[in-house]
């Protein structure tokens, strides 16, 4: 079990629950200001002055009065009505995170829930009670509105959840586990789907998982740099330094670790005729660092909207007041989730050109063609290289930035919107790209050092090479590839090559 401090939960906690490493709750601490507001929301809604979304109604409709007697029902009418997601399920380790970013913003003591709503949300998770989310639906603004809905829906014993393995009607899931729905009270439907918790949830994930391709992508150029017998010159620390981004210097910093020892390397170090390696090589720590610091900037953002209270009233404690404000609004989330997008696209980028390179002659300094020992009648990796093509140019436009693109919404009462869930959704499908780009790199890498036997590579790289070999023969005769690939993306997918390597790799933050 995690305990969670609001306003001081870490990425690493975070990345826990994505990783499925246990259920959250929060920190007891966090009660009495959780009551406090509460009350404040239920002293407002038993008086006269109009309250948004307490006592009136939603968005355009915020001028109708609601009568006390009918605040419960109003909140039931705003969770059903907004269940209007479409599209595939959303991931159940996204679904989980994003509850416990909904926990979260309610232990900023600001929303006005009852304490039992977030024991419900305690136990669903210790339980496993993940509702299903529709992934489509949301314009990111007013609050992730459709996705969060379908969420709440399951706590009040309506829409669906997976349970035990099993699909099941909300009340039919809680019952299972021994739980029973709750009756919303004033304002409480309101907390759950105004936030930004559905794209923050989808920005961590992408950013969790590119975070992984990229120190992976590290491991593999290194590999692919002995695989070309590439110079390790460009890496001395002293040009980063003079430099000083941070991300280059510990890409340098990780490539040199990883090349240590390399025969291979100290077998042209002197009399190589070659002056300089293509900037793919050359270059490595300049673009993949760079990618890697606009992943730890978009880090800094999403921590403290993880840390958020982003819905809509808020209560202000200090002053005692219930006001208006624009939390929900995902503009932050949205940046976040496009920078991703670009280091995403880079890494897949420069690690394409890597492939282009050890399947061509010219360039892979005498490897065989295609990296096959008989070129003609074997036609080795050349369409793999024709897939990495592929899938870094499908991630090249999917790198377009999203937050550009606002709609109004609402009757135009909600006139600009962030557009920050899908744009944090497509995260996971470029990854979805990028590791085969990356494992097809390991294959061809893997090709190219093992051709230059009797010479070896550096230790670590070996270890990676070993555990390569574990999963995927070397390709001696043309055979059915497809499974090669999948089973070499897979590897980068996971922890796998990291864990061989045993080589320190830079750290998302501090």
């Amino acid at each position: 079990m995690l305990t969670l401090i609001p306003g001081a939960t870490t990425l690493s906690q975070l990345e826990a629950v994505y990783r499925g490493q246990g259920p959250a709750r929060l920190d007891p601490s966090c009660r009495p200001a959780i009551e406090a507001a509460a009350d404040r929301i239920a002293a407002a809604a038993a008086g006269q002055a109009p309250v948004y979304g307490v006592n009136t109604g939603f968005g355009k409709l915020a001028s109708i009065k609601i009568a006390p007697e009918n605040t419960a029902r109003l909140q039931t009418n705003l969770i059903l009505s907004h269940c209007c997601g479409v599209g595939d399920p959303v991931p159940g380790p996204v679904t989980r995170l994003m509850m416990t970013l909904k926990l979260l913003s309610f232990g900023r003591g600001a929303s006005g829930v009852r304490w039992d709503l977030v024991e419900l949300l305690h136990a669903m998770l210790a339980r496993g009670v993940t509702p299903v989310v529709p992934a489509q639906g949301s314009v990111g603004a007013s609050g992730d509105l459709a996705p969060l809905a379908h969420m709440t829906a399951v706590l009040i014993g309506e829409g669906e959840a997976e349970v035990t393995g099993e699909t099941l009607p909300g009340a039919q899931a809680l019952a299972r586990v021994g739980l029973a729905p709750i009756e919303l009270g004033a304002k409480e439907g309101l907390a759950f789907i105004n936030g930004t918790q559905f794209s923050t949830a989808y920005a961590l994930a992408g950013l969790f998982d590119g975070w992984r391709a990229g120190v992976n992508a590290l491991v593999i150029s290194a590999l692919s740099t002995d695989a070309i017998m590439g110079s390790t010159a460009p890496l001395q620390p002293e040009i980063h330094a003079l430099r000083g981004h941070r991300g280059q210097i510990d890409a340098a910093a990780a490539m040199r670790a990883l090349l240590a020892g390399s025969e291979i390397r100290e077998s042209h170090r002197d009399g190589d005729t070659r002056v300089q390696d293509p900037y793919c090589i050359r270059c490595q720590p300049q673009v993949t660092g760079a990618a890697l610091d606009v992943m730890r900037q978009a880090a800094r953002t999403l921590l403290i909207e993880a840390n958020a209270a982003t819905d809509n009233p808020l209560v202000l404690a200090e002053s005692g007041l219930i006001v208006s404000g624009g939390n929900f609004h995902a503009e932050p989330v949205g940046f976040a989730a496009d920078m991703i997008a670009l280091a995403l696209a880079e890494i897949g980028a420069i690690a394409q050109r890597r492939v282009a390179v050890m399947v061509d002659p010219t360039l892979s300094f005498d490897l065989p063609p295609f990296l096959t020992p008989e070129p003609g009648l074997n036609s080795g990796l050349m369409i793999a290289e024709v897939t990495t093509a592929a899938l870094m140019s499908e991630n090249k436009h999917l790198a377009n930035p999203c937050v550009t693109d606002s709609t109004p919404t609402s009757a135009n009462q909600e006139d600009h919107v962030s557009m920050a869930a899908h744009g944090a959704r497509r995260l996971m499908r470029m990854i979805d790209n990028l590791n085969p780009i990356l494992g097809i790199e390991l294959l061809c890498a893997a090709q190219g050092v093992e051709f230059r036997a009797p010479l070896t590579t550096s230790a670590p790289l070996q270890r990676v090479l070993d555990r390569l070999r574990r999963d995927v023969a070397p390709l001696a005769q043309d055979r059915y590839l497809a499974p090669d690939l999948a089973r070499a993306g897979a590897l980068v997918a996971g922890n796998a090559l990291l864990a061989a390597a045993q080589t320190p790799m830079p750290a998302l933050l501090d």
